[in-house]
């Protein structure tokens, strides 16, 4: 029995016992906690779509998977094409990177992530890589984001080469409009979102990382990368004021993350950012403010929820721990419109 039979064997055992025992969720004990959670998780993600080849042209709307060998690895993408896709017109591209421990079919779930439907409504191409994991079917992946997170921070993996290829194979196979070329990500994904924004801003106009911070070691973007961070106050993974909180996995080993406040000041140095941040948001439950007068019309943007924890503002993704995510802001609106600015 492989470890994932293993896995949900296990996990079987556990949510029958826990269906049988009186005690509710909040009182189960974390390893039932997160088992019942990827469980959950997983029993929602879409079935596997079959490859594609990564020469053909793209020129129809529809969802299509990739797999290449970068850096002696095999790698896999998923690419979601808005039916609004026309060969003649070129489209944006929205490069979305799941969180540690997720993969590709994760962050492109619709019901949990809403990005789909978002790239359906605005008509820009989504896709969805696949971090490094240890097993063929990708499950339990993670992004070499500079300081974190596991395997693939371990091995030194090239994902920013990766995540490259992706978007110069797109670029090839389909009308992308190479100005309005974004990345977005959750928790890792958001950490190696602003790695993509340090060494790739060639590529890059802008990121939206969400419960993630700066982990890079190195950060010398060619040119400004405009940027909208999302982050709550309560997150207890990814601590606001820094620092891996009680409920990081232990994918970090643990990562002494930089603290939201600490991030922003560094992009907005960065982007060259003069005037003083202003409030652009402010609603019960979240606020937004911004950075202005940045170098080549960049921006820098911080938009805060009181709760929701570690997790999607607008999304569904469960959270076993009980904290669901912000419905004071929806991430795919407020990065969507952010990109609209560029």
């Amino acid at each position: 029995m492989n470890k994932f039979r293993a896995l949900a064997a296990l996990a079987i055992v556990v949510l029958s016992a826990a269906a049988a025992a009186p005690s509710s969720l909040a009182q189960e004990g974390p390893i039932r906690q997160r088992l019942r959670e990827r469980l959950q998780q997983r029993s929602q993600q879409t079935a596997p779509i079959a490859s594609a080849d990564v020469q053909a042209p793209i020129t129809r709307s529809g969802d299509y998977t990739f797999s290449v060998q970068h850096d002696g690895l095999a790698r896999m993408y998923r690419v979601h094409v808005p039916a609004s896709y026309d060969p003649a017109r070129a489209a944006p591209l929205l490069v979305a990177l799941h969180g540690g421990g997720g993969n590709m079919d994760l962050q492109a779930n619709d019901a949990l992530y809403g990005l789909i439907t978002k790239s359906d409504k605005e008509g820009f191409v989504a896709v969805f890589p696949n971090g490094f994991s240890k097993f063929p079917n990708g499950k339990l992946a993670t992004w070499n984001a500079g300081n974190c997170c596991g395997a693939a921070r371990d091995r030194q993996v090239d994902d920013v080469g990766f995540i490259r290829e992706v978007v110069r194979n797109l670029t090839h196979q389909m009308t992308v409009d190479h100005s309005r070329i974004y990345a977005t990500g959750m928790s890792n994904g958001a950490m190696m979102a602003y790695r993509l924004a340090c060494e790739a801003s060639d590529v890059f106009a802008a990121i939206a990382p969400v419960a993630g911070t700066d982990t890079t070691r190195q950060c010398t973007p060619a040119r400004p990368v405009a940027v909208v961070h999302i982050h709550a106050k309560d997150d207890s993974h990814v601590l606001f004021g820094g620092g891996a909180g009680p409920d990081s996995v232990a994918l970090s080993q643990v990562t002494d993350y930089v603290s939201v406040p600490a991030t922003i000041s560094k992009w907005a140095k960065l982007d060259g950012c003069t005037a003083a941040p202003r409030r652009v948001l402010d609603k019960p439950g979240a606020y937004c403010e911004a950075y202005a007068s940045c170098n080549g019309a960049a921006q820098v943007q911080l938009c805060v929820t009181d709760a929701g924890g570690h997790s999607w503002p607008g999304g569904h993704k469960p959270r076993a721990a009980g904290a669901a995510p912000s419905e004071a802001i929806s991430a795919n609106d407020v990065m969507w419109e952010f990109f609209n600015r560029r």
